[in-house]
């Protein structure tokens, strides 16, 4: 570090200053991004170095200002960490090309010599880390008061065309016709978005005039800021009117252009003060370190997938958790009827494992048998939900998206005793769903099967088949397990597809452009017309994540025989129905361990399901609202204490209680 401080001070003003800052900042950058211990030694010693030689921070002094002298800044300050103009599609392609081709820098522009000294792809951890003391001691040992030169001026004229700059785009993405569509006020001759252009005219223009002459006043960013209140008033209200209106990606990119846009203009205001404060210093740091962090993630897909698909996976899991509310029994009435709903599914699943066992005896070329399997399925899933019916296993990935509503709701610090209430009741439901689906698929699949053989005089299956069923019911000797683990990622991934296409239907307006297609109402009459399109309305999420649960479930064996993999799937409802197929073909001469393995095999695959299709959908709730999956480690130990107090309530709800009679009234 001292050699490089050295030649510094004795660089030639002809030579570029970047290879030695870069060299510089790879002597403060520690061996590990995360052990900022040695990063903060690191600064220390070098801000030691300067506060002793006047000629180091003579030279360091000198190599900043020929660096910001020589290039051109408004790009770093306006482009680097926001997201440009272009689509969300265009953004993803973008970056992947410039990952695999990075771009050539240019030795003109700051921004492209700002990436060769931060080269490092996790800088920005450990110049993140630093604290705000140790910066300020880099700062004053660097003696800005002992140079003569005039360095603020270009930088605070670059910093001006900045503002310029942001304000424009600003406007200009305030007004894009589908935020309009969103929230139809934003157009209004009264939008702050467009007041604010005008007012950074004036700014700059005052701000210009009082570096020329001295006697004028200082500029005034005050009414600035209030009208980027009002901006960002307007954001918010843009966000709830999405929750009525639906969003999509388009529109989430759009949000958060216009969010970071705002605060970095507010950043830029903050630096342009002409009163020097620690908070004008602060707001310096906090900016190195967003550039930082902007210049090593500039390739990076993740960061584009979660800036740009949050406020749509918000949606999507909040119309799942208004779903999930229906999921949950509040009562002992509503526990009966959801009871009900699951033994009406459980009829029905018994005929979709007679129909699924029929297709397979077709021997149908594989492409047509994946299709047959998976419409059967999805049919039988879609006829459940018209019916009213409730499949037990899909609903995790509702209720998670209601238990992660509550938490949120409650700033991540909910009351562990009234989640745990609400765990009680989810799992009380989900208890008796599975009951009722499971306690008539059986007998509904061995009538079925018994009706068959006394009609046809054979079983439905042979004992090569049955036995073949039997086998993959045993969680030891087959991958159960892992297929019960493959259906809960489809049944989370159906509970994503039924909460956007309710979005979808919001957004895009479905129900009143199907009620206004004059050919349907010449068809169905006006009035069915409004009928169907309430129904679509209400029910397009429903009846496709219904539809492509299906097709998941009927097409996955056979892309995993085409690929060579184990790949299959495994439900707990199907699982027990083909148990009593199996168990009439052997005429129930099942030894003792088969049936007890093979019951095991159903409850371990049943729980699986469930198990995994819940953790993913309650990580995915979790993250669309900003909150991490700790937030959720509390509800463990008052689920349990909970448990302890009252198992009975987990299984069974307490009985209402009856109205108390109202007292009688005193004889006259």
């Amino acid at each position: 570090m001292d050699q490089i401080l050295s030649q510094l001070a004795n660089r030639h003003s002809d030579t570029p200053p970047v290879p030695y800052l870069a060299r510089l900042v790879a002597q403060v950058r520690p061996e590990d991004a995360g052990d900022f211990v040695q990063a903060t030694s690191n600064l220390r010693a070098l801000t030691y170095l300067l506060s002793r030689h006047a000629s180091y921070r003579a030279g360091l002094r000198q190599a900043l200002i020929d660096l910001l002298g020589s290039t051109r800044q408004v790009q770093l300050y306006t482009d680097t960490g926001t997201l440009s103009n272009e689509t969300f599609s265009q953004a993803l392609r973008r970056r992947i090309g410039e990952r695999l081709l990075p771009p050539a820098r240019s030795g003109t522009h700051l921004a492209d010599q700002f990436g060769v000294i931060f080269c490092q792809r996790e800088d920005y951890r450990w110049v993140a880390a630093l604290s705000q003391e140790v910066w300020q001691e880099l700062w004053q040992a660097l003696a800005w008061d002992e140079e003569r030169q005039m360095v603020a001026n270009p930088t605070r004229l670059q910093l001006l065309e900045a503002v310029q700059v942001l304000t424009a785009r600003i406007t200009a993405i305030g007004l894009e016709p589908e935020l309009v569509k969103t929230y139809p006020d934003i157009e209004r001759f009264e939008s702050p978005f467009l007041h604010l252009s005008a007012e950074a005219q004036r700014y700059v223009e005052s701000a210009r005039a009082a570096m020329v002459d001295e006697t004028c006043p200082d500029e005034d960013d005050r009414q600035m800021l209030v009208l980027l209140e009002q901006c960002e008033d307007v954001i918010a209200r843009l966000r709830k009117a999405a929750a009525n209106r639906g969003v999509s990606v388009s529109l989430t990119y759009h949000v958060t252009r216009l969010r970071q846009h705002i605060q970095r203009l507010r950043t830029l205001l903050a630096l342009l003060d002409p009163e020097r404060s620690p908070a004008r210093d602060a707001t310096l740091f906090h900016l190195l370190a967003e550039l930082v962090r902007a210049e090593n993630r500039k390739y990076s897909l993740r960061d584009v997938f979660a800036s740009n698909t949050e406020l749509l996976a918000r949606q999507v899991t909040e119309h799942a958790g208004r779903h999930g509310e229906h999921y949950i029994a509040e009562n002992r009435s509503q526990w009966l009827a959801m009871g009900k709903a699951a033994m009406g599914a459980g009829v029905i699943v018994g005929f979709m494992a007679l129909f699924k066992l029929l297709i397979a005896t077709l021997h149908l070329p594989l492409i047509w048998e994946a299709l047959a399997f998976g419409l059967n399925y999805s049919l039988g899933f879609m006829l459940v939900h018209v019916l009213h019916f409730t499949i037990a296993t899909k609903q995790p990935a509702m209720t998670a998206a209601r238990i992660a509503a509550a938490i949120h709701e409650a700033g991540g610090k909910a009351d562990m005793a009234e989640l745990a209430e609400l765990v009680v009741k989810v799992m009380r439901t989900q208890f008796v769903a599975i009951l009722g689906n499971v306690l008539l698929a059986i007998p509904v699949a061995w009538a079925i099967a018994e009706a068959w053989l006394w009609l046809a005089g054979t079983p439905v299956i042979d004992q090569g088949k049955a036995a073949h069923l039997l086998h993959d019911l045993h969680p030891l000797s087959s991958l159960a397990l892992f297929h019960a683990a493959i259906a809960g990622v489809y049944l989370f991934l159906s509970g994503l597809i039924a909460g956007y296409y309710d979005n979808k239907a919001i957004y895009r307006q479905i129900p009143q452009r199907l009620a206004a297609v004059p050919w349907l109402n010449r068809l169905l009459g006006e009035a069915r017309t409004r009928r169907f399109a309430h129904y679509v309305e209400h029910n397009l999420g429903g009846l496709a994540g219904n539809f492509y649960f299906g097709m998941f479930l009927g097409v996955t064996g056979t892309i995993g025989f085409l690929l060579g993999l184990p790949l299959d799937i495994r439900h707990i409802t199907f699982s027990s129905a083909y148990l009593s197929y199996a168990a009439v073909t052997y005429d129930y001469a099942l030894p003792l361990a088969t049936v007890l393995w093979s019951v095991a095999g159903v409850a371990l695959i049943g729980m699986t399901n469930l198990l995994v299709s819940f953790s993913l959908a309650l990580w995915v709730a979790l993250r669309s609202r900003k909150l991490r999956g700790s937030d959720a480690l509390p509800l463990l130990p008052a689920v349990l204490k909970r448990f302890l107090r009252g198992p009975k309530a987990f299984f069974i709800p307490p009985r209402e209680r009856a109205e108390e009679p109202e007292e009688a009234a005193p004889p006259a």
